[in-house]
């Protein structure tokens, strides 16, 4: 990231009116009633990332996904034609969780021809057919067609698997995306196929660690180490080049020199050894010079772009050949799990797996000093010592934005829950 002089004031938040420029409530972040409503009006009705098809490589694949924020189990699976399907984790027969191994709240992954309940034996196809019972006969007019695994909206782009639990979805997935995000499609995911998962419970509103990483006014305070020591004795600030947000979703870009060039001796000696660090392996990928969907403010140096698709999912694209992403999965009103993963086209020399290592520690040592304040900031703000109103910058859009992107969504759930609740009299 290149070194700036602060913007004048709201040179980027004076583009999206909508937003404001006011004091931003964290109250979203510390009250159980909203988390009730963000349950229901966010996570029960937007498109939701689950993972990636490189997961379901054959039919027959599939991975379970635990959704504590929606009160249930998926079960993600490829059936014998190719489509890759979800349906609720449930036997149909008295209720058991279908799919687990040791211990029924871990997700599991694997290969099967169809799945058996371990309770009474029903079975079910790739497709969710149920095509066994147990002692048919001595059921009561059963129809085992009726019966099949209770089905979820499942769609797939650029191969990142999305669900979504309304009984109608509003919108298509390509619809919710919209044109800032469905361009990507063209970038060459499918050919990063080394992976780095990480997770981690964290003690604060899954918005308190998701709004770490839509700002980088934090960066020169909260890792100083990634800047020289020149640049840190008269630094003021970072600022990113390239703002854009799109309905309710948001990206920022960042710019700066590839971290190969720059002078050796600032950098950790594990970077120089492997040719890698935090911004990935310096030895990049030929990926062509077509990226589709990157870079969409045409900045000169182009470093990262971070594409925050709502509710809770961020793809960074890295110039340097290689992304990663980020989901945050509420668990209560103060408690989220995180997920990092991160992609790398895959290795063909050991020296190439060492710099894919090296990238993945070093990330793994930057997020935890991210996470490392926010059990902090969440028992400040729920303190209310210093009120429940907060001022914001103008490279603070993307986080201004995000809140009012989800309190807009809870809004419009409350004012037709209200209307219904009205026109039943109940």
């Amino acid at each position: 990231m290149a070194l700036y002089p602060k913007p004048a004031e709201g040179s980027w938040t004076s583009h999206y009116p909508d937003v404001g420029t006011g004091f931003v409530s964290y109250e979203d972040s510390i009250s159980p009633e909203f988390h009730a409503d963000e349950r229901e009006a966010v996570f029960k009705r937007a498109w939701l990332n689950v993972g990636r098809v490189e997961e379901l490589p054959r039919p027959g694949s599939y991975f379970t996904k635990e959704l504590e924020v929606a009160g249930t189990s998926l079960i993600v699976v490829r059936d014998k034609q190719g489509e890759v399907r979800a349906f609720h984790n449930i036997c149909r027969h008295r209720g058991n969780k279908l799919v687990w191994q040791d211990y029924p709240r871990e997700e599991v992954s694997g290969t099967v021809r169809q799945f058996t309940c371990k309770y009474h034996g029903w079975r079910y196809g790739l497709d969710g057919a149920c095509t066994f019972v147990q002692q048919e006969s001595e059921f009561f007019d059963l129809d085992k067609n009726a019966y099949g695994l209770v089905p979820v909206h499942c769609d797939v782009w650029a191969g990142f698997v999305f669900v979504n639990l309304a009984k109608e979805p509003p919108q298509s997935l390509r619809e919710f995306l919209g044109p800032m995000i469905t361009p990507l499609e063209g970038y060459p995911f499918d050919r990063m196929t080394e992976r780095y998962d990480f997770r981690a419970d964290i003690d604060c509103n899954w918005k308190i660690f998701l709004d770490a990483f839509q700002e980088y006014y934090h960066v020169p305070f909260l890792h100083p180490q990634e800047a020289t020591p020149a640049a840190r004795d008269k630094m003021t600030g970072f600022e990113a080049p390239h703002y854009q947000l799109d309905g309710p979703h948001r990206m920022v870009t960042a710019d700066g020199v590839p971290r190969r060039l720059w002078p050796d001796d600032f950098q950790y000696p594990i970077e120089i050894a492997t040719r890698s660090g935090l911004f990935g392996p310096w030895d990049e990928p030929d990926l062509g010079a077509d990226l589709p969907g990157t870079n969409p403010g045409k900045v000169k140096n182009w470093a990262i772009d971070n594409f925050q698709i709502f509710p809770n999912l961020e793809i960074l694209v890295w110039a340097s050949g290689w992304y990663l992403t980020y989901r945050f999965w509420p668990t209560s009103h103060n408690t989220h799990r995180f997920e990092g993963t991160l992609f790398f086209p895959k290795a063909e020399t050991a020296s190439q797996r060492a710099a894919q290592e090296c990238a993945a520690v070093m990330f793994k040592e930057f997020a935890l000093q991210d996470a490392g304040t926010l059990a902090g900031t969440q028992e400040g703000l729920e303190s209310r010592a210093a009120g429940d109103e907060f001022p914001l910058s103008d490279q603070e859009l993307l986080v201004r934005h995000f809140h009012h992107a989800v309190g807009t969504w809870v809004e419009d759930y409350r004012r037709s829950r209200e209307a219904r609740t009205t026109s039943t009299g109940v």
